[in-house]
């Protein structure tokens, strides 16, 4: 029995680990920054919002929850079936993909939102660059851009305009 709890254990430490190597740990986005990046994403209803390591979903759902389009990565696979399935309601408004948002095309979006480490700002930048969205607007939680002066904060939030 203990091999078994043993064997349970290494699995949830590697789920939640593996993820060190192309972003950053999953640690929840706090309800009054969730609202705060909402706000400074200054999006209307029917605007894209994109997560990118979505972990349980709440960024996606308070988006929903103002009429945002919301669309999350996640690459860790329990987060990821959490999120998808604490968003099903929403499902005409919200989806979660399942991935490393680094390899992947990113749809079209009015604002993404993140909340990486330091060491991956500069690359963040790049990424965002190079997917050529139109006036991309993102909102970081507590890490910022370095040498790029936030266009707004709040509560730890950070806005840009790349």
């Amino acid at each position: 029995m203990w091999q078994i709890l043993f064997l349970v254990i290494v699995v949830l430490f590697f789920m939640f680990s593996f993820v060190l190597l192309f972003g950053a740990p999953y640690l929840p986005t706090l309800t009054k920054q969730v609202d705060a990046a909402v706000e400074l994403a200054g999006l209307s209803p029917g605007d894209t919002i994109l997560e990118l390591g979505c972990g349980d979903g709440r960024v996606l759902l308070r988006a929903a929850k103002h009429g945002l389009n919301a669309v999350g990565y996640e690459i860790n696979p329990i987060l990821f079936l959490v999120a998808y399935l604490r968003t099903r309601r929403y499902a005409k408004q919200i989806s979660v993909i399942y991935g490393n948002f680094w390899n992947k095309h990113w749809p079209a979006a009015d604002a993404v939102y993140v909340f990486l480490l330091p060491r991956l700002m500069p690359k963040l930048e790049f990424k965002v660059k190079q997917e050529s969205l139109v006036k991309p607007r993102v909102i970081s939680f507590a890490f910022q851009f370095p040498g790029i002066k936030p266009k707004s904060v709040k509560d730890g939030v950070f806005l840009y305009e790349l």
